[in-house]
């Protein structure tokens, strides 16, 4: 009988960490709890992780390098603001639809968790963003691509809070894809919900 994988093992762990964290949010979750749901002892818990925080650190940062690494790579491939914001938009739902429970924690635990030392990180990933997707809107209204009525913030916070507020209802897997529900806020951010006709008259 071939010997279990430790990684995967690990992997599981930390996916059934997520979930739960996600789903009872951090604090209420205990390590008793993960240990329930891996079926194991809590104990044995400690021989992949030393340490419930260690897990969250580990779901957070691996989230937040990826998504980061996606916007960087959209920003470095065009330079034109309204593809920009196009492609970050995408990247967006492409993490909700990996990454839902990751997504649910950082949205719920990270302006708080940005205090603490060790999770300092986030309010230096949380100040890229905001700067990356205000910049992108401030470039788009000098370029002309965006409206020169636009307040820059209340349209930072629009689409922000617009975007990140599907993790609470999207499902991966759903009836909907990921690309279809991109496509789908992207032609409302563009064009808006009056037919063209109406928009007309």
């Amino acid at each position: 009988m071939p010997k279990p994988d430790p990684s995967a093992r690990r992997a599981e762990v930390l996916s059934l960490s997520a979930k739960l964290f996600a789903e009872n949010g951090y604090r209420a979750t205990t390590v008793r709890d993960i240990a329930d749901a891996a079926g194991i002892l809590s104990g044995s818990l400690y021989h992949h992780f030393d340490s419930k925080e260690s897990m969250l650190d580990e779901i957070l940062r691996d989230f937040l390098d990826r998504l980061f690494g996606e916007y960087r790579t959209v920003l470095a491939a065009v330079d034109a603001p309204r593809e920009q914001l196009r492609g970050c938009v995408i990247a967006s739902f492409a993490a909700i639809d990996a990454n839902p429970d990751a997504v649910a924690i950082y949205q719920a635990e990270a302006r708080g968790l940005a205090q603490q030392e060790r999770f300092a990180y986030i309010a230096d990933f949380l100040q890229e963003f905001r700067s990356m997707w205000r910049g992108i809107i401030s470039r788009g209204i000098e370029t002309g691509d965006f409206r020169q009525d636009l307040d820059v913030d209340v349209t930072y916070r629009f689409l922000r809070d617009t975007v990140w507020v599907a993790v609470r209802w999207y499902r991966p897997g759903g009836q909907l894809s990921v690309d279809t529900v991109a496509d789908q806020y992207l032609t409302i951010l563009e064009h808006g919900i009056a037919s063209p006709e109406k928009e007309q008259s």
